[in-house]
């Protein structure tokens, strides 16, 4: 069972992924000497810093604001797309207060101790929550028949590299340490995310040895995010400057949010440019319409030059997320069947 700890937040403490108002310029501290300056501006535009108005399109068009859909058009949810899954809510240590996650157990498990898959959500590390990938949970706890425990974190631009990395290594950590609250069996630990949520479980066994924590067991990735430096790669130059998806600007935009002045290649930035010795086995995925598909076959393929285990899933004419709406896309149930395939040795099935 559950701890019963874990499902409030502890006293003193604050859940640090909840929404916060941006603070920057949108606050101008009436002692400060440009205060004349920054008024003036006020006076045209509020708010006053850039990237408070940069963020509010990303964030309102992300969730579709004003615009009502075609019912036609709406996949099923993922409680009717995955029945037969039990959801429950936590929140996990983490530095600074604690982490919201969402537990979702296959029905009928019981209180057995699944392996875990530890998931971080997309989003270009400025919008999303658990809540947006409730079918990709419960897709992947039902196929490999594990606890998934779906993490959130801070988002930039209000909190930049590496505090939103730091909130996914917590969680990871914590559940390495203490798995065994959650009915999860601590041994069997995978990580995985798609797109942003790819980068930081890609990330995860790199950061794990150089602080010496437990590596995880294996690493999935859809829409496989390895590499920040976009525009040397030939899929982003062709695809990016008109993706609908996502395209240029916004890559450029949420590097500057999330990265900011860290290096590009840092490997806890680029994975790709980590040292990829004794890298757990891997599954990565994107579609050959994904701006960012030659950076994750090279990532693919240095795992594999640094003695690695990896599977590849690269399907023709599929755009990035794919694999995110339930029916849409055949090869969406390819791709969780290749996963559960590859993860079977490693989850212990």
């Amino acid at each position: 069972m559950v701890r019963e700890s874990l499902r409030v937040i502890p006293d003193g403490l604050v859940d640090v992924t909840a929404p916060v108002t941006i603070d920057g310029l949108s606050y101008i501290d009436p002692a400060d000497p440009a205060l004349p300056m920054y008024e003036v501006i006020a006076n045209n535009r509020r708010p006053v810093a850039l990237r408070d108005l940069m963020i509010e399109p990303v964030r309102s068009g992300y969730i579709g604001d004003g615009h009502q859909p075609d019912p036609a058009l709406v996949p099923p949810s993922g409680a009717e797309a995955v029945p037969g899954v039990s959801v429950d809510q936590v929140y996990l240590p983490v530095r600074d207060g604690v982490a919201r996650c969402q537990l979702y157990r296959p029905a009928g498990s019981g209180e057995q101790a699944l392996p875990v898959i530890v998931y971080y959500h997309g989003g270009g590390f400025t919008v999303g929550s658990s809540e947006d990938c409730d079918f990709l949970a419960r897709k992947l706890a039902v196929t490999n028949d594990a606890l998934v425990v779906s993490a959130n974190y801070r988002s930039a631009p209000e909190f930049m590299f590496p505090v939103p990395l730091d909130d996914a290594f917590d969680v990871y950590r914590w559940v390495v340490e203490h798995g065994a609250d959650l009915d999860a069996d601590p041994t069997r630990i995978v990580v995985a995310g798609d797109s942003a949520g790819s980068n930081f479980a890609a990330v995860i066994p790199l950061r794990a040895r150089d602080e010496g924590v437990r590596p995880p067991e294996g690493v999935v990735m859809l829409g496989a995010f390895a590499d920040f430096r976009f525009e040397r790669w030939a899929s982003f130059v062709e695809l990016a400057p008109r993706g609908i998806v996502y395209d240029m600007a916004f890559a450029g935009f949420i590097r500057g949010a999330y990265v900011g002045a860290t290096a590009w290649d840092h490997p806890w930035v680029s994975p790709i440019e980590g040292d990829l010795a004794g890298y757990p086995p891997a599954v990565v995925v994107a579609g050959t319409h994904d701006p960012i598909v030659d950076s994750a076959r090279e990532f693919a393929a240095r795992i594999r030059d640094a003695g690695g285990q990896v599977v590849e899933y690269f399907p023709e004419g599929m755009p990035h997320g794919f694999y995110f709406f339930p029916g849409v896309h055949p090869e969406e149930d390819i791709a969780y069947r290749i996963v559960a395939e590859a993860l079977a040795g490693v989850l212990g099935r």
